[in-house]
């Protein structure tokens, strides 16, 4: 890695309900880099993803970032009530950009008038992706990206992270499964 990393952890410990999760955890992620993380469930995986992405505070240590990070996690924040373009459109005009490059990229640009409400399970976490890849954010965070996803839709993920990767951004990922994330440092969470 060379230059300013995008994720910086250094020592840092996490208490979830008085209940130590991990200590001393160390990880830094530079343009181009990507780490999984695994563990059985209740270790903190999701947690260090919210870490990461600045929504808690560690116990111990430091979590420094360098540049925009976009969190995937269960929470879609699709309004139910638009269309998946209406509800993908809100996000990019916060953030600036064009739902589109998503929506193409995830394979949902034929679902675009169709209710958020009316999404399948597997359509919705393709959805939540498509935000993420046309975010712009430097540092994905993904929590179990592929669940849901059939044989398509992990291709997709796989190509979309591979493709974020070659622009010189990073990725941490939580998963229990496979996701096709190459050449990826492992964090194993006991």
């Amino acid at each position: 890695m060379t230059g300013t990393p995008l994720l910086d952890l250094k020592d840092v410990a996490c208490m979830r309900g008085g209940r130590l999760l991990f200590e001393r955890l160390n990880l830094t992620l530079g343009r181009g880099e990507a780490a999984v993380v695994t563990g059985p469930n209740g270790v903190g995986k999701s947690t260090l993803l919210r870490l990461a992405a600045g929504l808690l505070t560690p116990a111990m240590g430091a979590v420094a970032r360098n540049g925009s990070a976009a969190l995937a996690d269960e929470r879609a924040a699709l309004d139910e009530r638009l269309t998946l373009g209406q509800a993908l459109g809100f996000w990019a005009r916060i953030d600036g950009v064009a739902p589109g490059p998503g929506m193409e990229a995830m394979g949902l640009a034929h679902l675009g008038d169709v209710p958020v409400r009316m999404l399948s399970t597997g359509q919705r976490k393709r959805a939540m992706l498509a935000r993420v890849v046309s975010g712009g954010a430097a540092l994905w965070l993904l929590d179990e990206p592929a669940n849901g996803l059939d044989g398509e839709g992990q291709g997709r993920l796989a190509e979309a992270m591979a493709a974020h990767r070659g622009r010189g951004g990073a990725v941490l990922a939580a998963t229990h499964q496979p996701i096709g994330l190459e050449s990826a440092m492992a964090v194993a969470l006991a």
